[in-house]
């Protein structure tokens, strides 16, 4: 590779960096993921998410206004042909405190669920039942995983065609027993960026064939229909991000998010009545990241009002 494709190259890289560290660190600050003190639990699957999340947390707590320490964490299922040596290569050669767990998931999947049907949410119980356990025996604090954004919109998408609910993956929640904290510092992450940052990083990449390689998920189903948007409609994604954080209840039709009831003659609600109203369109999708951007803002609901024009629906 000739020089100035080496410097091309970096320069994309360190574009990237800055990039996807600018979102991990917005999201850790908007959620409050990480704190003083805090042990994190890294799980790190040996796919491009997990390995680009344990990267960009590492580089941050060498510069981070507090102290935090980080173990990085794998399961080991069990799957024919797992190259189990791996992670602790790579994770012994970047000098990072780690923990490898072996439980055969895979011999109890298989046995439970019939030949063709979908692994997955067994996989996911058995998998996310280990990962407690371990985090309470090693005193962690948080536990990390490498969900993205895009995990996110697919997830609301799958819950509106399959499940019938406005639900997507929080940033950040408290496991169901109380006992731990889970935290996706990737949650303002493009997907299309990290498989970039990944590719150009060179990571080891561990493929999953339990259950992540089955075809017809209703997952890879929306993922495809979303990528397809991304290529026909480019904003598209962006926007429907930014509108799962700018929800407006007293316009949805959930009772139990708003009471429809008290509202009378004298009780006007927040954004009123617009029915009637032309509607205001930005020209550029909010939200909206151009490829060649090397600024890379979102653009949010405030900025977007250099942009917007008036545009009467027919």
């Amino acid at each position: 590779m000739s020089h100035a494709l080496q410097a091309k190259a970096q320069y994309n890289l360190n574009k990237l960096h800055k990039r996807l560290r600018r979102g991990v660190g917005q999201a850790i600050a908007d959620f409050s993921m990480i704190e003083q003190g805090d042990k994190i639990m890294v799980c790190l699957s040996g796919g491009k998410d997990s390995y680009t999340m344990l990267d960009i947390l590492l580089n941050l707590q060498q510069s981070a206004p507090i102290d935090f320490s980080i173990i990085a964490v794998n399961l080991d299922q069990k799957q024919p042909g797992f190259p189990a040596d791996v992670l602790p290569r790579y994770l012994t050669e970047l000098g990072v405190e780690f923990l490898i767990v072996t439980e055969d998931t895979y011999s109890i999947v298989k046995d439970k669920i019939p030949e063709g049907k979908t692994t997955c949410s067994l996989c996911s119980r058995l998998r996310r039942g280990i990962l407690y356990r371990t985090a309470k025996e090693l005193g962690a604090t948080k536990i990390a995983l490498g969900h993205h954004r895009d995990d996110m919109i697919e997830t609301m998408f799958l819950n509106m065609f399959y499940g019938g609910k406005m639900k997507s993956m929080p940033p950040k929640l408290q496991s169901d027993n109380g006992e731990h904290i889970v935290i996706r510092p990737l949650a303002y992450c493009r997907e299309k960026d990290i498989e970039k940052y990944s590719t150009a990083k060179g990571f080891p990449i561990i493929p999953c064939n339990l259950c992540g390689s089955q075809d017809g998920l209703q997952r890879q189903v929306v993922k495809e229909m979303l990528q397809d948007w991304d290529k026909r409609f480019p904003g598209r994604i962006e926007t429907m991000f930014q509108a799962m954080q700018n929800i407006v209840p007293s316009h949805m039709i959930d009772k139990n998010l708003f009471d429809f009831a008290a509202v009378s003659h004298h009780t006007p609600i927040a954004e009123g009545d617009t029915a009637f109203d032309k509607v205001a369109v930005p020209t550029v999708p909010v939200g909206y990241i151009a490829e060649d951007d090397d600024n890379a803002e979102l653009i949010t609901t405030t900025t977007q009002q250099a942009h917007i024009q008036t545009l009467e629906l027919v």
